[in-house]
């Protein structure tokens, strides 16, 4: 008999994955994910989510899905909560970084400049029955 083990998520799951940026004089290159690193948990679908300075997107929690997410232009603070445990990161160019979120963690993100895009890999198609939504307060 087979038994299922249900892997407990925390806030303490979430990683913080330093990138490398390439200089070039006609643009850089900022290096985002290669599918043979270890934190890569595959490919399902790819979005860019434009935010205003001062606006917020979330709550959102995904059941299954894991995120990767990047900053690739302007400057984010992500906020995560799990319980009563909550966590901020703040990514932008100067500090270009990945944040490799697990499921069942609720998280939103602000753009703290005019505007920013938020890259985010999910491991499986987006499906709004994996998706849960809260409004923020």
């Amino acid at each position: 008999m087979i038994r299922s083990i249900n892997i407990l998520m925390t806030i303490s799951n979430i990683k913080i994955i330093d990138r490398s940026i390439i200089k070039n004089v006609n643009g850089d290159i900022l290096k985002y994910a290669n599918k043979n690193e270890k934190f890569f948990k595959g490919f399902g679908e790819i979005y860019f989510s434009e935010i205003k300075r001062n606006k917020i997107k979330g709550w959102n929690y995904h059941k299954k899905n894991y995120c990767l997410f990047s900053v690739p232009f302007g400057k984010v603070i992500f906020n995560f909560r799990k319980g009563e445990k909550t966590k901020k990161v703040i990514i932008s160019k100067k500090n270009y970084r990945l944040i490799l979120l697990p499921p069942r963690i609720w998280f939103s993100f602000t753009s703290l400049v005019k505007l920013s895009v938020v890259a985010n890999i999910i491991k499986i198609p987006h499906d709004d029955k994996e998706t849960l939504k809260r409004p923020i307060r």
